[in-house]
């Protein structure tokens, strides 16, 4: 029997990978047409306006077509790649479809039959996922939910059977979002024993966080070196024309999510910014005297780190800062955690991945989950996740040499601190002008939830902390 090429060659489409991104940019293929592929393999690197995400395949095949070129901005739900999930069964799909380029947009004839039998199914909604789903097989994806007449739907059952030499599927895979996964794995939980609650059987973060919940807290894991209070090597520049008087580069991905949300954040929130200078003298010493310290052993100790941790501790003594504002049900929705955002400079732009919980870290997880974040965001491998549900963030401008700055807020947040660069500088201490360590904290902050008073409260308990670091101990 001829198999249908509808069957036969199976459409994988750019999938929404960051909840509610309608495009994403196609920046490296991994395959190549007449290449083996295997269901889970990664066969793209995409950037979003959050991330840069590889995009695994949900079948076993032969790739037959890549149908855009790399650059190529692609909105979600259209075909990227076409697979033959049964090469040698038959002839080959028509040579129309072969010669299609990468680039081309307009369907060939083996993606228009894929369309007319999707559309041939009774329609039912559908999560989208990066190439995962509750599969019948390793070359199949998860049916739609199916409306129809019984009829139907046992008409595709049985050839979805045909399909995969049997007539019993195999065990479903549980369905979820790639960060739902990630934060899983992260976590250690097995998803195919946590019980979803999404849409359509989909396991959602809160899933996983029940799941994990029972489990024992595992032992911080060492991270890669990272400095983020050293100079940061320039980013590389783009090749121009010598000639040229002008060059345009394209708004698009993190650049252009992070000018829409600033926009955004700085016409909605009206911003407050204060500023302290101080003396960190004491705390640069505190943090050469952990360098030596057996607990904190293959963690990189920097200023960031107790300054992070200041900021939790003023945070804990001044609770109503750590809030949101919610316009539309006109409410103050104070937080019960930290997810501490750290601004990092990529060179896909600026990007604030954030610790999560990180009130309940002690300082040598607290040092690991700085480190890994930075290292992280240099390698271009934060995921959308770990840029999500963050509640006040720290930027460091003092890595460029920069004394303080004005920081507009993250969308979402009520607080923002910005770190200056610290120098040795002559200061009045104990009746005295001697040199010291001097660096200067600008806290902006909502003005609609955090009132003059409550923004002072913080930044000022962040300055005694970095002043006397003794207080992390008498304050925590």
């Amino acid at each position: 029997m001829t198999q249908d090429t509808s069957l036969r060659f199976r459409e994988f489409k750019m999938p929404d990978v960051g909840e509610g991104l309608t495009e994403a940019e196609i920046l490296k293929w991994y395959v190549q047409p007449g290449d083996t592929v295997t269901d889970g393999q990664v066969v793209c690197e995409v950037e979003t306006a959050k991330a840069a995400v590889e995009l695994p395949i949900p079948y076993d095949g032969v790739v037959h077509e890549l149908r855009f070129a790399e650059g190529t901005t692609v909105d979600v739900g259209t075909s990227i790649i076409t697979v033959d999930v049964a090469p040698g069964s038959g002839d080959a799909a028509p040579a129309e479809a072969a010669a299609v380029p990468p680039a081309q947009t307009e369907a060939s004839p083996v993606a228009e039959a894929a369309a007319e039998a999707e559309e041939a199914k009774p329609q039912g909604r559908q999560p989208v996922l990066v190439g995962y789903g509750v599969a019948e097989s390793s070359t199949k994806r998860r049916p739609r939910k199916q409306v129809g007449a019984p009829e139907q739907n046992q008409a595709a059952a049985a050839v979805q059977a045909e399909m995969n030499g049997h007539g019993a599927p195999t065990a479903p895979r549980p369905l979820a979002k790639p960060p739902v996964r990630k934060l899983a794995k992260d976590l250690g939980i097995d998803l195919a024993t946590v019980t979803p609650t999404g849409p359509d059987g989909v396991i959602t973060r809160e899933d996983v966080h029940a799941a994990a919940a029972p489990a024992a807290v595992a032992a911080p894991v060492t991270a890669p070196a990272a400095e983020p209070f050293t100079a940061q090597e320039p980013l590389a520049a783009p090749a121009v024309d010598a000639g040229a008087r002008e060059t345009r580069v394209p708004i698009k991905g993190v650049r252009k999510a992070t000018a829409s949300a600033m926009v955004g954040s700085a016409f909605t929130a009206p911003h407050v910014t204060e500023f302290v200078t101080i003396d960190v003298t004491r705390t640069m010493r505190l943090v050469e005297e952990l360098k030596t310290d057996k607990d904190m052993a293959g963690l990189r100790v920097n200023p960031l780190l107790l300054i992070a941790k200041a900021l939790l501790v003023a945070i804990k003594r001044n609770p109503e800062i750590n809030a949101s504002w919610d316009e539309a049900n006109q409410e103050i929705v104070q937080k019960h955690y930290v997810n501490l955002g750290i601004a990092a400079a990529t060179p896909r732009g600026l990007i604030v991945p954030n610790i999560k919980d990180a009130h309940d870290k002690t300082l040598p997880q607290l040092a690991s989950a700085l480190g890994e974040l930075v290292a992280t965001a240099r390698e271009g491998k934060t995921t959308p996740a770990a840029m999500q549900g963050g509640t006040v963030t720290i930027t460091n401008v003092g890595v460029f040499g920069v004394d303080t700055g004005t920081p507009i807020l993250n969308p979402g947040e009520s607080a923002i601190l910005a770190v200056g660069a610290i120098k040795l500088q002559p200061w009045v201490h104990k009746g005295k002008v001697k040199p010291r360590q001097v660096t200067t904290l600008a806290l902006s902050f909502d003005h609609r939830l955090v009132d003059g008073e409550l923004g002072s409260k913080v930044l000022a308990d962040v300055a005694a902390i970095l002043e006397q670091p003794k207080r992390l101990i008498t304050w925590a």
